[in-house]
């Protein structure tokens, strides 16, 4: 079965390094909380909202080991009035025999506000 995973993150300007960083600890929490191994790993799709082009949040991703492989791709949150600025969503998409409501779905820093009903 292919599941979902999603992930969001939040910096506090447009920068590189704190996108790379955050973008990096975010999708090594994913990995963790999910036992997740890059052979079993679909996609990985990564998306900003329009405050944030410093950096691909793809890169720190296609960094880790045994990742060089996994397709990733990055795009433009669309531009929702009041949205949450400066976030980082992650969608990956992986082959599991978890169900549904196994999957631990993963928010840090401000991103939390996003999802507060699947905070574990």
């Amino acid at each position: 079965m292919i599941r979902g995973v999603r992930g969001a993150t939040t910096v506090s300007s447009n920068n590189e390094s704190e996108i790379i960083s955050h973008t990096r600890e975010l999708t090594q929490a994913m990995i963790k909380e999910n036992n997740i191994s890059a052979d079993d790993v679909a996609s990985v799709f990564v998306s900003v909202t329009q405050d944030l082009n410093a950096a691909f949040p793809a890169k720190p991703i296609r960094e880790l080991s045994g990742w060089e492989y996994v397709p990733v791709m990055c795009m433009q949150e669309i531009d929702v009035p009041n949205g949450l600025p400066y976030c980082i969503r992650i969608m990956m998409t992986i082959n599991t025999s978890l169900k549904q409501e196994e999957i631990i779905h993963v928010y840090q820093h401000q991103a939390k506000k996003l999802r507060p009903d699947l905070l574990k």
